[in-house]
């Protein structure tokens, strides 16, 4: 049920922002102002237009200025969205019981010991050395793609100093380069134009924000049942700390 369920959300949702307006091509970046950036919120999402209640946009962030702030705004948005999508569609494929047909770690030759469990209690129970081993990939690639030696020699800039926000470098200036990139490896959009690029980004940005908000509400609803109706029953509960990723393994934080 709960597969049918994403999979209904997820149809639901590309139908939806598949009829965003068109938006002017992203081929030369320039800072974007608060115009801009209301002019690309109405764009996203006419039915929402520009929402920004705290003012974050204006907020000047490190005094770099506003251009600055919501270049790191976008930016910032563009990369969870991207997490949550994988995160929510790694929420269904646990919870329907689909596995790796090869063993988790040298120690465990099957997936016994996480049959029954939630999708966040099986990260309290992988070995500690595991989720060490998760947090340093996603550190590196979190220092991939905010070198300045890297966006420069792919002629790129920084997204707070008029880069593109959501751009990921590839992998080609590592010592040893590996044969796919993180970010299209296929290489399905190499003869893509401009304004086809800009207009697949809204889309993912607006499918984004729906994962982030889909992938809270499994987390809501294990951990309150109930709380979100509409998963009721189908999410299986959750007695942990979501906010508390190492209680498991230092009791301290419990």
């Amino acid at each position: 049920m709960l597969r049918t369920a994403a999979v209904a959300t997820v149809v639901a949702s590309t139908e939806a922002f598949m009829t965003a307006s068109k938006v002017p091509a992203r081929g030369q970046v320039n800072m974007m102002d608060q115009a801009g950036l209301e002019t690309l919120a109405k764009a996203q999402n006419p039915a929402l237009g520009y929402f920004d209640p705290l003012g974050l946009a204006s907020s000047n962030f490190w005094e770099q200025s506003d251009e600055a702030t919501i270049g790191f705004l976008r930016h910032a948005e563009i990369k969870h969205g991207r997490a949550a999508m994988m995160g929510f569609v790694g929420y269904i494929v646990h919870e329907n019981g689909i596995r790796w047909p090869w063993a988790l770690t040298l120690e465990q030759s099957d997936y016994s010991a996480y049959e029954g469990l939630s999708a966040p209690a099986v990260w309290d129970a992988i070995p500690e050395a595991s989720k060490w081993q998760i947090i340093l990939v996603i550190g590196f690639f979190e220092f991939w793609s905010e070198s300045r030696y890297v966006l420069e020699s792919e002629g790129q800039k920084h997204y707070m100093k008029g880069g593109k926000p959501g751009y990921f470098p590839t992998f080609d200036k590592l010592p040893h380069p590996v044969p796919l990139n993180y970010f299209d490896p296929l290489k399905l959009s190499k003869n893509m134009n401009e304004e086809t690029k800009a207009k697949r980004l809204n889309m993912e940005v607006n499918n984004g924000r729906l994962a982030m908000i889909g992938l809270f509400g499994f987390l809501s609803e294990a951990k309150v049942p109930g709380s979100v109706p509409a998963l009721s029953g189908i999410v299986k509960p959750y007695d942990g700390d979501i906010m508390a990723p190492f209680a498991a393994n230092f009791h301290m934080f419990s």
